[in-house]
């Protein structure tokens, strides 16, 4: 990191890696893997594919390791402390993605409408634990009543290994159902919907997201044809 960087830019610039390394992990476990490895990937690990690390010449390619490593070399007082303070958060919308994939593969009609259920009613968790506030957020002194949160993310207004993790995922699910299933994330659901916008404000995130298209692309095998 150059000393030249601010505070706020050496945690950004954090944030970036952390979440580069996590997004590779998610596009490695889906459709989206590349079918041909960039050159520059090539030279810097070659016979390697993502998801990796290299530092000092040493090449890490498991997923906990390379989390473990930045972790570890990427530490307060620098650094941010990017692991979430509440537990609740590391498993916040931790069903949505098989739920997801159970409907986007099934081919069976009259299956279609369970599936999409179970799909909403995960979704519909995650967005309860967005709009619920924090601890933190809470003012034990006040007589007003409880509002919902409004922290930008899972853990409050900076990502966390839980955005790092979930965010990907929930990006495929956004874009993969509306373009197969013709479904959308309900609109009533404001948590997430503003979850994923201000996942969109941050270059952590959108740097490291594949285009829309690269993703329909992907999931054009894996969606399965409803029968008739």
């Amino acid at each position: 990191m150059s000393q030249l960087l601010t505070s706020r830019g050496e945690e950004r610039a954090t944030r970036f890696a952390l979440c580069a390394t996590i997004g590779f992990y998610v596009t490695a476990c889906c459709p989206c893997v590349l079918c041909r490895k960039p050159e520059d990937l090539q030279k810097l690990a070659p016979g390697t594919h993502p998801p990796f690390l290299t530092f000092d010449g040493e090449v890490r390619t498991d997923i906990n390791k390379i989390e473990e490593f930045l972790e570890e070399v990427l530490c307060p007082p620098k650094y941010p402390k990017l692991a979430a303070r509440h537990r609740e958060s590391n498993t916040a919308g931790n069903d949505i993605f098989a739920k997801f994939s159970a409907f986007i593969k099934n081919t069976k009609a009259e299956a279609n409408a369970a599936l999409e259920k179970g799909l909403t009613k995960a979704l519909k968790k995650l967005d309860d634990y967005l709009t619920s506030p924090l601890p933190e957020e809470i003012d034990a002194n006040s007589m007003e009543e409880e509002k919902a949160s409004k922290r930008l993310f899972l853990d409050g207004n900076e990502l966390t290994l839980a955005d790092c993790n979930l965010l990907p995922k929930l990006h495929i699910v956004k874009i993969v159902a509306k373009k197969y299933r013709n479904y959308e994330i309900p609109s009533e659901m404001t948590g997430v919907w503003r979850y994923l916008e201000n996942a969109d404000s941050r270059e952590e995130f959108t740097n490291t997201c594949a285009a829309d298209t690269e993703i329909e692309n992907a999931y054009r095998d894996v969606a399965r044809r409803l029968a008739k």
